[in-house]
């Protein structure tokens, strides 16, 4: 059957090859009418969901009502994103998050029912991050710099008086990543590497802390069950991918609850610990399990036909359960699935309806030899108008991280320029999280060189379909992917007709010396997988583009964001003028009121558009 099912694929290539779809011809407007929805917290009564969407041109709080799928508008921001938090417990007030332009100095908000908002955490350069709720619900966690810039302390806040209390004194660099359900004991993680951790538990009543991270690994924790007397944590110690360990508080004895051959993301028990969620990073893409605990069965979860699960949100009543879908075509939608009478009910369509999702493209994992022969796993768009006989032109696609990972999912500047015909190869580089601790540890200190070959030989991989260009390929990515971006224009010139660096780096010194002070506890870790801005100034200044500017032949576009904390303006700024000089075309774009990524939506259309019209310059007009 397997030869049989192969030959048929080989002999209809020739014939696949010839045809060609030509999708109807989408605006970069038209993908921006989708709307984006993230969260889905119920509300205590549970007849309705607390979501964050940007339906209003950037996100603000929306309210659905699970019975109708009405959705209304909450909070109305002009300026900044509001992103939901949660509901108050027994009431119908909210918490929400928010930051200034785009500065990351996020602060904790408390919105009554009477419209009223106020700033629970108001110090002016205090960033806070809420915690979960304590045990009773009368209050909240929260994690906060204000004390010290460096290090962030684990507070307390009552939500009669909203006065907050310090708990957990931060002065070794740890980072608080769990507090048990009785407020004892916390889960504290201190970073050695980017691929390795310590984990511990801290007792705030004796004082005494539990290292749990016996050999050199990634730790994560994992929760602790409702009676505080075990903790789950996540680990690659002893192997490649990471499994869920439960431990007893008690005996302090280990068991290896669940792996596979992917690495476990998250996993967590629902409030009554009727049910336990595993996320599975699974080949670039989510994949849930949901436990029965007390009947040890696994939850028969919907068919979702070709849409995955991507998160789920179990209601405190541990009857409802919120799905987040999503495709590749449109983005992620929200359901509600009653456990009891198995009914799934979709309550938001996010895909603008004037666009055919069948005119979209699918993401399909493949992977392709490197220099080296290492196995190198990408996410592929291919354009329904590709044939042999039209040829198009592509684009290599770089994720940021440096430990990140493409995966599969919805992308509108993606889609866009899928549409508008480039085939697009999103390069999960070695260094790339998601496939073992060995390929994710195979880039460090070796940034711009091993992954960028990683980049170069997939160009190589597109170049050998029938139905590319081979000679308009270029390379686009954004963060840690401009930084590739920039490299792959300086270090191999002659590789990629044209670059796109979205808010990367070009000067390790400066952005390595400039880090946000709250990245202290990861200070460290940073630079032992990228170098010491003093002790490796050679190696970090070889592998800097900006210093080799001259080097660049083909046209660069460069965005940045005037209020971006981790690469600085001056950065852009830099390049452009050194590529200026050197009488290389490029453009620059600046955005006044984004930081280290886009969150408004008149600025992506115009980023994206211009991006587009840039690429259509160079990769699509005949020479």
């Amino acid at each position: 059957m397997k030869l049989l099912i192969y030959l048929l694929a080989f002999v209809s290539l020739p014939l696949l090859a010839q045809e060609a779809i030509q999708p109807k011809d989408y605006t970069i407007e038209q993908f921006y009418e989708n709307t984006r929805i993230a969260g889905g917290y119920f509300s205590p009564d549970e007849d309705k969901l607390l979501v964050s969407s940007d339906k209003s041109g950037i996100f603000n709080l929306f309210e659905i009502d699970i019975s109708n799928a009405e959705m209304q508008q909450i909070t109305n921001s002009k300026e900044d994103s509001y992103f939901a938090i949660d509901y108050v417990p027994n009431s119908e007030n909210m918490l929400y998050s928010a930051d200034k332009g785009g500065n990351e100095i996020n602060h904790i908000y408390l919105l009554e029912e009477n419209g009223n908002s106020r700033d629970l955490t108001p110090g002016e350069n205090e960033k806070a991050q809420f915690a979960g709720w304590n045990k009773d619900k009368s209050g909240f966690y929260y994690i906060s710099n204000k004390r010290n810039p460096q290090f962030f302390d684990l507070y307390e806040m009552d939500m009669q008086s909203l006065e907050s209390e310090m708990i957990y004194k931060n002065e070794e660099n740890l980072t608080v990543e769990d507090i048990s359900h009785n407020g004892h004991l916390l889960a504290l993680s201190k970073s050695i590497k980017t691929s390795e951790n310590k984990l511990f538990l801290y007792d705030l009543q004796t004082k005494e802390m539990t290292e749990l991270s016996a050999k050199a690994a990634q730790y994560s924790a994992s929760g602790f069950d409702k009676n505080d007397e075990h903790f789950y944590y996540i680990t690659n110690a002893g192997q490649e991918f990471k499994s869920l360990i439960e431990y007893n508080i008690e005996t302090k004895k280990s068991n290896n609850l669940f792996e596979t051959n992917w690495d476990v993301m998250y996993s967590y028990l629902s409030e009554n610990d009727k049910y336990r969620v595993i996320g599975i990073n699974e080949d670039g893409k989510n994949s849930l399990i949901i436990n029965n605990t007390q009947t040890g069965e696994e939850v028969d979860l919907p068919d979702m036909q070709n849409e995955d699960i991507v998160a789920v949100n179990i209601s405190d009543s541990e009857e409802l359960m919120r799905l987040t879908i999503g495709t590749a075509k449109a983005p992620n939608n929200l359901y509600v699935y009653d456990f009891s009478s198995g009914d799934l009910k979709k309550l938001t369509n996010t895909l603008n309806p004037e666009i055919d999702a069948e005119d979209l493209v699918s993401a399909e994992v493949i992977r392709y030899k490197s220099f080296d022969g290492l196995e190198i796993p990408a996410i592929y768009y291919k354009p329904h108008q590709a044939s042999e006989n039209n040829k198009v032109p592509a684009l290599v696609w770089v994720h940021g991280g440096p430990g990140g990972q493409s995966r599969i999912g919805y992308s509108a500047l993606i889609q866009y320029l899928v549409n508008q015909g480039y085939a697009i190869l999103a390069v999960n580089n070695r260094g790339s999280s998601g496939y073992g601790k060995t390929f994710f540890r195979m880039d460090d200190k070796k940034h711009g060189d091993e992954d960028l070959k990683d980049c170069i030989w997939g160009k190589k991989w597109l170049q050998d379909q029938e139905y590319i260009d081979a000679d308009k390929i270029g390379i686009i990515g954004g963060s840690y992917g401009g930084y590739m971006t920039m490299a792959a224009m300086t270090f191999a010139p002659d590789e990629f007709e044209a670059g796109v660096n979205i808010f990367g780096v070009t000067n390790w010194l400066r952005t390595l010396k400039s880090i946000p002070p709250y990245w202290e506890a990861f200070r460290e870790a940073l630079y032992e997988e990228m170098g010491d801005p003093v002790k490796d100034s050679i190696a970090l200044y070889n592998k800097s583009p900006l210093f080799h500017a001259d080097q660049v032949k083909n046209p660069v576009m460069v965005l940045q964001g005037a209020n971006d904390p981790r690469v600085l303006q001056v950065e852009s700024d830099e390049i452009v003028a050194a590529l200026k000089e050197n009488d290389v075309p490029v453009e620059y774009i600046v955005f006044e009121d984004e930081g280290h990524g886009f969150i408004k939506k008149e600025n992506e259309i115009k980023a994206y558009r211009q991006i587009r019209e840039f690429l259509d310059k160079y990769l699509k007009e005949e020479e």
